[in-house]
């Protein structure tokens, strides 16, 4: 024993010298509280520190939890000699103190802790070999019905105790559908959204799930897992919509009454009901048990049925299902007495009706339910008046309320109105109703006019329209003021084109004959008139129309003499601007009614571009047509009889001037304040736009440019943006600063192509602030600031040229020295 003692104390000593465990501070130190961190399964003979101890202590004492495990060196060497294990002491509260030879304690003891880390050595395990569970079906997805559970003995707060659930088989698999679902974290499985929708007990009563657990937060190749088998009964849905509830309407029960039930699958929920339509009153409530109660008696007659939902929340007021449809139907009892028409029953029938002749239907109503006993009326007639002739004229079918004769026709003269009394009931109430019958006369009259020829009448043809020309009159012997009695006049002979029309007076029966069309001497000067006055009643079978309902006249139209007439109301031609002179381009056409001959002429020709043949209505040009000036040309042509009283018409002739190419391109605008800074400094370039007055296609103008003059093409280019616009650019950037008229060639591509040239002023010109210099002082006409200090200095060389001459000059005259011509000739001017 003593050997092994010295050779674990060698081991220690040689690990002590060769891994730096001597240098003071770091691993070791003064006898203090200290705590230390081990990993749990490591070798045994591990040094942890060494305390070092002042004279004069000699040695160390250990004492505490220290399982036989940690030992100290008399040198203050604190080391264990076993492997440590979390699972059986997490944390050793140790004591260390130092001691002199006699055995007495110097220092301490000092508190030494000793914390066990965890490594993975624990797998985890399920508490139960097998776990089952129940699921109801359209349970709501994602909330929890069963839990699973595992444990781990390392560290829950490592990822060594850190487990991880899985679902890694589920039998059967529809189509490959997972309906379960496992929170990984808690273990609690509930339904997947497929699951709530799709599970059915009638079709798999029951699932086998494999769930697995993983530690270390499965996120490592060398965790360890578990797995268990879970089965899942399906239950059948209890939330389930209730059959239909009928309730008997006006009900003497004391309320409120069940009368239906909804229950959800788990206990605890929280029932509502909801309204499908807003309601002045909702006689309905449901209790927390899920019992649904009729709050008050119901009137069917006030609604005969009411839907609304159940809805089942849960603790936090979310749905946990779609709500259920809840029908209730009111049922019928006979609480309503039938009820007459709400405005007098009146029938009509006339004197020759037959006997079982149907006269009219009497409509009751009943507010019970339709098509139930309730609701079915029978029609009794309890009283006729007057009795006379006799009793019992009328019958009333029973179920049908239809009145028929049942006796005999009736006549007017017996009495022109019956007055029944009906007595309509159902099962339980009767009611009084009222009908009137009127007695009609039958139209066994036929209108006799008053006379039966109304002579002859004189009329111009240009009588005014509406005039009325005659009144006629027939009478009727039948009722008055009935359809028996009215007459309605027609014309039978006479008017062919319906120039005449009569109107019937209702109260007076007389008819006023009046002009509807205009009269017309040429076409007829006699209409002999045939008049039929008949009723719009049918007569009875028997009597027919007569003589006595037929009268004649004649109507004699005078001549009138009218102005000619043209076949148009407006005239119109096209020609094309570009014809010759003299061409035909219209005519006109018109008639006299008297048959005079015609003439026409031109008014409103402004222009003078038009003239007419009198006799013929031909029109011809009399001048060059210009489309751009006018292109829908409009004058009045004027037809005038020859002879009688030279009566005239006039009509509209308008005339569309189809367009030539007869005009060149040319700027769209006046391009005056284009230019460029000087120096040029980089390639510039200017957009401009062509036009023509020429008329454009659908597709608008073609324009082609081109420069206009070749000296200008090594300085500039001309490019075509699109159909109206082309851009001018500079070739290089050596430009003086001056104004450049740019000749430019513009193409309108027309039949045949025309083609101009425009000049487009460009400037070259200092700038200031992107614009042309020009100082404020500065205005036409006037010396810039420039010229005028330009102006001063030539002033003053010209008076110092001057003064020099005349100093030369003044010395030659004292000298006697000859001069140049030319230099005298320069003088002489300033001589006086």
């Amino acid at each position: 024993m003593m050997a092994q003692a010295q050779l674990r104390y060698l081991c220690l000593l040689t690990l002590y010298l060769t891994t730096g465990y001597g240098q003071e501070g770091r691993f070791s130190g003064p006898l203090k509280p200290m705590t230390f961190s081990i990993f749990e399964g490591q070798e045994p003979t591990q040094m942890i520190f060494q305390f070092k101890a002042r004279p004069p202590a000699v040695t160390f004492k250990l004492t505490g939890e220290t399982d036989g495990i940690f030992q100290i060196q008399p040198d203050g060497l604190l080391y264990h000699n076993k492997a440590l294990d979390r699972e059986t002491r997490a944390v050793h509260k140790l004591q260390v103190s130092a001691v002199d030879a006699n055995g007495a304690t110097v220092e301490g003891p000092v508190p030494i802790t000793i914390e066990v880390k965890d490594i993975n050595d624990n797998r985890p395990s399920f508490l139960q070999p097998k776990y089952e569970g129940s699921v109801r079906q359209n349970s709501r997805p994602g909330k929890p019905f069963m839990y699973v559970n595992a444990t781990d003995l390392d560290d829950p707060a490592t990822p060594n105790g850190q487990l991880i659930y899985q679902i890694v088989m589920q039998l059967p698999k529809v189509n490959d559908v997972m309906y379960f679902q496992i929170n990984n974290k808690t273990g609690a499985i509930s339904l997947t959204l497929q699951g709530s929708q799709e599970l059915d007990p009638a079709k798999n009563p029951s699932y086998n799930l494999v769930v697995s657990v993983k530690d270390m937060a499965g996120q490592h190749e060398n965790s360890f897992s578990d797995s268990v088998p879970v089965v899942i009964m399906v239950k059948e849905n209890i939330w389930k919509a209730p059959e239909p509830v009928e309730i008997v309407e006006n009900s003497t029960d004391s309320h409120p009454i069940k009368i239906t039930q909804v229950r959800w699958n788990e206990p605890g929920a929280q029932y509502s009901l909801v309204e499908k339509e807003k309601l002045p009153r909702f006689p309905f409530s449901i209790d927390q048990e899920g019992d649904i109660y009729v709050t008050q008696p119901l009137d069917r007659e006030e609604k005969d049925s009411y839907v609304f939902y159940a809805v089942a929340k849960d603790e936090l007021g979310k749905p946990l299902a779609m709500p259920l449809q809840v029908y209730v139907k009111v049922k019928d009892i006979n609480d309503n007495p039938p009820t007459c028409p709400p405005t007098p029953t009146v029938f009509e029938v006339q004197e020759n009706e037959g006997i079982v002749s149907s006269i009219g239907t009497l409509t009751a109503h009943d507010m019970d339910e339709a098509n139930t006993v309730n609701s079915v009326l029978q029609y009794r007639i309890v009283d006729q008046a007057p009795k006379y002739p006799k009793e019992g004229l009328f019958l009333v079918q029973t179920y049908a309320g239809v009145f028929q004769l049942a006796i005999q026709s009736l006549k007017k003269q017996d009495s022109p109105q019956y007055n029944l009394t009906v007595e309509v009931s159902d099962i339980d109430f009767k009611t009084l109703c009222h009908v009137q019958i009127n007695v009609i006369d039958i139209n066994d009259e036929i209108p006799i006019f008053e006379k039966s020829d109304y002579g002859n009448l004189t009329l111009p043809e240009d009588t005014a329209i509406g005039s009325t020309i005659l009144t006629i009159q027939a009478t009727d012997a039948d009722e008055p003021f009935t359809g028996s009695s009215k007459i309605l006049y027609r014309l039978t002979q006479g008017d062919d084109e319906g120039r005449l029309g009569i109107d019937t007076d209702p109260q007076t029966n007389a008819g006023y004959v009046i002009i509807k069309k205009p009269l017309d001497f040429e076409t007829a000067a006699i209409h002999n008139i045939v008049f039929q006055a008949e009723n719009p009643e049918p007569l009875v079978p028997g009597v027919q129309y007569n003589a006595s309902s037929f009268a004649t006249f004649t109507l004699f139209v005078t001549d009138v003499n009218e102005a000619p007439q043209f076949s148009q109301r407006v005239f119109q031609a096209k020609v094309s601007e570009g014809v010759a002179k003299s061409t035909k381009v219209g005519e006109v056409t018109a008639k006299d009614p008297e048959g005079l001959d015609i003439s026409y002429s031109l008014r409103g020709d402004t222009r003078g571009w038009l003239k007419i043949d009198p006799a013929t209505g031909e029109i011809f040009s009399a001048a060059p047509l210009d489309r751009e000036a006018e292109s829908v040309y409009r004058v009045k042509v004027v037809a005038t009889e020859v002879g009688g009283s030279s009566l005239s018409s006039t009509v509209d002739f308008h005339l569309t001037l189809t367009d030539v190419n007869d005009n060149p391109p040319r700027l769209a605008k006046e391009y005056t304040g284009l230019f460029f800074c000087y120096p040029l400094r980089e390639p510039g370039s200017l957009i401009f736009e062509a036009t023509d007055d020429d008329q454009q296609s659908f597709r608008g103008p073609h324009f082609t440019f081109s420069l206009g003059s070749e000296g200008f093409k090594n300085d500039w280019e001309v490019s075509k943006i699109n159909g109206t616009h082309a851009r001018l650019s500079t070739k290089h950037l050596s430009f003086e600063e001056r104004v450049y008229n740019i000749p430019i060639r513009i193409n309108d591509g027309g039949q045949p192509p025309l083609e101009g040239t425009v000049y487009l002023p460009v400037t070259f010109c200092t700038c200031m602030e992107g614009s042309c210099f020009k100082p404020a002082d500065h205005h036409p006409g006037m010396p810039t600031v420039a010229a005028a200090v330009s102006t001063l200095l030539i002033t003053f060389l010209v008076i110092g040229v001057i003064l020099t001459v005349v100093f030369v000059r003044m010395k030659k005259n004292k000298g006697k020295d000859n001069v140049e011509g030319a230099q005298t000739s320069e003088v002489k001017p300033l001589r006086k």
